[in-house]
């Protein structure tokens, strides 16, 4: 499965909305990955094991408690451009990947590209049309909460 979308982080039309600047994006990321509990809201727990770097990349290694299950991911960190997930696979997850990429097409445009990838179960088959509708509304309802996390961050200093 795949699943793309944007979110548009600056809109000049919407006064009362307080622009973000790339760095601030950037720090809400790196925050997310670091610190995932503040961000996903049915998650119990995580644990930075490792952190890596390999020139300016750095990589996270973790593992995230969602109660009744956990997931090992690592996440990369590519300075003021995107991260990558991949998630390893568990007898209740697929492997699964996330690319969360700034974009600035124009001055002042901000928007966050969020790309899903997943390796579903070979017995499974494809994912049905329904399941595979309500998981990229659950993507994209998530994806609105991390940019409304990062807005509070950045209203509270914590961004710069």
């Amino acid at each position: 499965m795949r699943f793309e979308h944007l979110v548009q982080i600056n809109d000049p039309l919407i006064p009362l909305l307080d622009p973000l600047t790339r760095e601030q994006l950037w720090r809400g990321l790196v925050r997310r990955a670091e610190e995932p509990t503040l961000f996903v809201l049915a998650l119990e727990g995580a644990t930075v094991h490792a952190r890596e770097r390999s020139g300016d990349v750095v990589e996270l290694v973790r593992t995230l408690d969602f109660g009744a299950f956990t997931v090992d991911d690592r996440v990369r960190l590519y300075p003021l451009d995107r991260t990558e997930t991949r998630t390893a696979a568990t007898d209740r997850w697929p492997a699964s990947r996330l690319t969360i990429r700034i974009e600035e097409p124009g001055p002042d445009a901000l928007f966050l590209r969020f790309t899903y990838e997943s390796d579903e179960a070979e017995a499974d088959g494809e994912l049905d049309a329904v399941t595979a509708t309500l998981r990229r509304r659950a993507y994209e309802s998530a994806d609105l909460d991390t940019v409304q996390r990062i807005r509070e961050l950045a209203q509270r200093g914590e961004l710069g």
